[in-house]
């Protein structure tokens, strides 16, 4: 029910995500994702002891990871204006491939011969669906492509973080350097909302908050590779939303390339007892 809760609000997101985007600048819709988030959050925050009960150690840390993370957001926003929906999540789904590499480069991690394949089947799936030298590359699904890049950059640096500071931390840490970052920007572009406008910043910043509460319940009670494989179904839900609502298509090459991706990541879930068995 929690991973439901999760998938759910994610696909809203993207939906919402894209309308509010119809009036309101990009830099806008990050600042008031944050903004509000952070007064989502608020409760908890004083459950925690208020602010002075979530200092932190490496402000420089969270400060360079929210930044990273902060880039990562605006180009999966302006991404969702510019290619279908179902295209956008299927490339984001890279992003674990990326983390795998960052963290065996950075935290030490070991890349065994499952993550290789991974890897490999993840970046032939990108290829596949970009299709360079094919057709004109869209700028879209190149924006798309790096903002999963740069979201697996910030998943590696949370990684990190979780050995020192709490989910709560990071999340705070979260608001309050995305809202900073983005307030000029977000003031230089400023339109007043609409009530229509408003509604889908509400809608946005809510679920952009509570969808990771409910990834965090469903890891409490089950293991991450039951949870994690179950967020593969973004990409067919999300798709099928794009059909529905904006009547997007999908083509099978497009597919194809989702199907590697998506194949990649299974791999990379399995431990190394799991692939000697089926071996």
């Amino acid at each position: 029910m929690w991973m439901a809760g999760w998938l759910l609000q994610l696909l809203v997101i993207a939906v919402a995500g894209r309308e509010a985007l119809r009036e309101l600048n990009v830099f806008q819709v990050m600042e008031f994702r944050s903004a509000i988030g952070f007064m989502l959050l608020l409760p908890l925050v004083y459950r925690a002891g208020g602010p002075a009960g979530l200092r932190t150690r490496r402000p420089l840390q969270h400060v360079a990871r929210n930044l990273v993370h902060y880039g990562a957001q605006l180009g999966w926003f302006l991404a969702l204006t510019l290619i279908p929906l179902g295209e956008v999540v299927a490339i984001e789904f890279t992003t674990p491939i990326w983390t795998a590499i960052l963290a065996t480069a950075f935290l030490g991690e070991r890349m065994n011969g499952g993550k290789i394949l991974a890897v490999v089947l993840g970046l032939i799936g990108v290829i596949v669906i970009v299709r360079p030298g094919l057709s004109a590359v869209n700028v879209g699904q190149l924006i798309a492509l790096i903002a999963a890049v740069a979201f697996g950059v910030s998943i590696a640096m949370v990684k990190s973080l979780t050995r020192t500071d709490t989910t709560l931390q990071i999340i705070f840490w979260m608001t309050v350097v995305q809202s900073i970052a983005g307030f000029v920007p977000a003031i230089v572009v400023w339109t007043w909302p609409s009530a229509t406008a408003w509604g889908w910043l509400l809608v946005v910043a809510f679920c952009g908050t509570f969808s990771h509460y409910c990834m965090a319940r469903a890891m409490l009670y089950a293991d991450a590779t039951i949870v994690v494989p179950m967020d593969f179904l973004r990409v067919p839900l999300t798709a099928l939303a794009g059909w529905l609502i904006y009547a997007e298509r999908m083509d099978l090459l497009t597919v194809l390339g989702a199907a590697m991706i998506l194949g990649g990541n299974v791999l990379n879930l399995r431990s190394p007892a799991e692939r000697r068995a089926t071996a």
